[in-house]
């Protein structure tokens, strides 16, 4: 991060220019909740959102060139199998909406989303929402274990070798299973590092994301040597 903090700064701050502009829209329109699942959400993708930053990594680690335009071409040349993955990590994003939304109909009733003051007071603070909170946790939780384990090593793999989607998910999947301990540790860093990115209002995400994303893939080399 420190050799090339102008790129990756520059992508953190992209993300987290794009998460601040939903956030403000979404206040705008009375819906702040739904920052909440989306904000998590975005840890589901976070693998997709930090494939340039592993290709900055990839580069300095073969000791070639690194340049924005280097970086850009790398992840194009494996753009079929990025884009293959971003595709199943979009639709585990869609399920982990799905649930919250099942969820949330199941304890409230029906309606557009809450303004996020509402949501906080009326939802989260009342003693008597805890059996909605557990079941929200338990069923987002089982979404972001598959997300995980699915993706943590997969995209790396994908910049680094010339494999398929279901290959790069049966290699991170294998990995997760038999390093799990460490694997539970790391997850909560990266969730952690993560959430405090979000709550300082996104600017976090500009230091957080590029921090995250190196760290992961030496994480990646490390599982794979």
């Amino acid at each position: 991060m420190w050799r090339r903090p102008d790129l990756s700064l520059g992508f953190g701050a992209l993300y987290a220019g794009i998460g601040g502009m939903l956030s403000v829209i979404l206040t705008a329109l009375d819906m702040g909740s739904l920052m909440f699942p989306l904000a998590a959400g975005f840890m589901l993708v976070g693998p997709l959102a930090a494939v340039f930053l592993f290709e900055i990594s990839r580069r300095y680690e073969r000791e070639e060139e690194v340049s924005l335009s280097l970086v850009l071409r790398g992840v194009a040349e494996r753009g079929g199998q990025v884009g293959n993955m971003g595709l199943v990590l979009s639709m585990l994003m869609m399920l982990w909406l799905l649930a919250g939304a099942v969820v949330f109909a199941l304890f409230y009733p029906p309606g557009v989303p809450l303004p996020l003051e509402s949501f906080i007071t009326d939802v989260v603070l009342r003693p008597e929402s805890m059996p909605f909170l557990v079941a929200g946790t338990l069923a987002g939780g089982a979404v972001a274990t598959i997300a995980f384990a699915v993706s943590v090593f997969a995209m790396p793999l994908l910049l680094d070798r010339d494999v398929g989607v279901v290959e790069a998910i049966g290699f991170s999947v294998h990995a997760v299973v038999i390093n799990w301990r460490t694997m539970i540790g790391w997850a909560a860093t990266i969730a952690v590092i993560t959430f405090f990115g979000i709550a300082f209002i996104y600017i976090g995400l500009v230091v957080a994301l590029p921090l995250v994303a190196h760290a992961s893939w030496h994480a990646y080399r490390d599982v794979a040597r």
